[in-house]
């Protein structure tokens, strides 16, 4: 079959580091395309977590002996770690949650209980993976207020001018948007959103779980009140998400939480809470977990964001000339502004089964409606697959990429 014709290789230098990563190792078949889902581990964040457990482990915060307060002592850098890599206002606003999804439901259920009264708006957008939606229904069904979403432009990016006026006209009580898109990669105006959002006089939380592995960031000149994260997404371990907040916007907010080392005092009949952030972290944490995230901030470190962003881009120009050279392949998503994701579907194909095809050749995507399900419906599609991109993608997993769809598009084109 045919195979669509070669593209400019993108200019070096990308980053060159593969070999870090065991499972290529393991599997040097593998071109792995998911990293939007979910990120490959460094050899350093393997190694940090299994050091951890071999010679360090004990529980935090509560023990009088020296192993478990090294074991604390290890655990709290992570959180000064991560408020200097993310620039951070304070370490007192540095949340360990589970996962991102987990921090804006924190957000949604302690703010939204306390502030969101009958008739108020939550203003999201149609671009948002279901992780900043399904809590915002939970949070404004119970108190009577209600949830409306800014339009996507038919390219794929936020409608600014929707945005305005809905801030203009409608009761808003609170901003909840997505840095980046997970379906699209559209990278959003995110200091426009914030300042928007404020001379309204509305707090804004940002989803940045596909912003954080892909640029770098300043959440302090940023500005933003909440600001969410996952470690998964970012070369780190599972089960491990941040909530970066303005000390002061979570200051006097309800814990999300009850239980162990979120107290200062218990009785039978009340509690007292100990201070931010602690507030929020009820019960044993993932701590070894919370080892490996700084050592994948660490590896992110030495690589410099500027360079991870810099590689993705080559990387991204490259894949959007070689598959827009496939005849029968439809692409989604903005041409510019946007990170290392790129949506697509083959005509006459689901996507579902072009996933299952490019598996048989070892290449891994996703394939669905990512957790977007209003962003497909405005687009008029039912699903999309995606491949997307991180600091171990290649050149040759594009080309990979594009000769496969190249004849899948070919095979479904011949088939009555």
């Amino acid at each position: 079959m045919t195979q669509p014709s070669a593209g400019v290789p993108p200019p070096a230098p990308l980053l060159e580091v593969r070999a870090d990563f065991p499972v290529f190792a393991h599997r040097p078949e593998l071109v792995f395309l998911d990293s939007a889902a979910s990120s490959q581990k460094p050899v350093a964040v393997i190694d940090a977590i299994a050091g951890f457990y071999a010679h360090d482990y004990a529980n935090i915060h509560r023990g009088a002996y020296g192993l478990s307060a090294r074991a604390t002592d290890r655990f709290e850098a992570v959180r000064d770690q991560a408020a200097q890599f993310f620039g951070a206002p304070s370490r007192d606003g540095v949340v360990f949650t589970r996962n991102a999804t987990e921090a804006i439901n924190l957000v949604a259920h302690s703010w939204g209980q306390v502030h969101l009264n009958p008739g108020d708006v939550v203003l999201v957008s149609e671009l948002e993976h279901h992780a900043n939606l399904v809590p915002w229904h939970l949070i404004t069904g119970g108190r009577g207020a209600r949830v409306e979403a800014v339009a996507m432009t038919p390219d794929g990016r936020l409608d600014l001018e929707d945005y305005k006026r809905k801030l203009r006209e409608l009761p808003v009580k609170f901003v909840a948007l997505q840095h980046v898109s997970n379906a699209l990669g559209t990278v959003h105006p995110a200091q426009q959103l914030v300042e928007l959002a404020h001379s309204h006089g509305v707090p804004i939380l940002l989803d940045g779980a596909q912003a954080a592995p892909h640029l770098p960031l300043n959440l302090t000149e940023l500005g933003a009140d909440f600001y969410v994260l996952s470690a998964h997404k970012m070369l780190g371990p599972s089960g491990v998400g941040l909530l970066l907040a303005r000390p002061e916007a979570l200051r006097g907010l309800p814990p999300y939480q009850g239980g162990g080392d979120m107290i200062r005092e218990v009785y039978p009949q009340r509690s007292t809470y100990a201070p931010l952030p602690h507030t929020f972290e009820a019960g044993t944490p993932a701590i070894a977990e919370v080892i490996g995230f700084g050592a994948a901030l660490d590896y992110l470190s030495g690589l410099g964001m500027a360079n991870v962003a810099a590689h993705e881009q080559a990387l991204l120009g490259y894949a959007l000339q070689r598959l827009g050279a496939v005849d029968g392949l439809q692409l989604y998503g903005p041409a510019s502004g946007r990170c290392g994701v790129v949506s697509f579907n083959v005509a006459g194909a689901h996507a579902h089964d072009v996933a299952g095809f490019l598996d048989e050749a070892n290449i891994c995507v996703r394939a669905g409606h990512h957790c977007a399900q209003p962003l497909m419906r405005a687009l008029g599609v039912a699903s999309t697959a995606r491949a997307s991109f991180s600091v171990y993608t290649t050149p040759a997993d594009v080309d990979a990429l594009a000769d496969a769809l190249g004849e899948i598009a070919q095979f479904f084109a011949e088939t009555p």
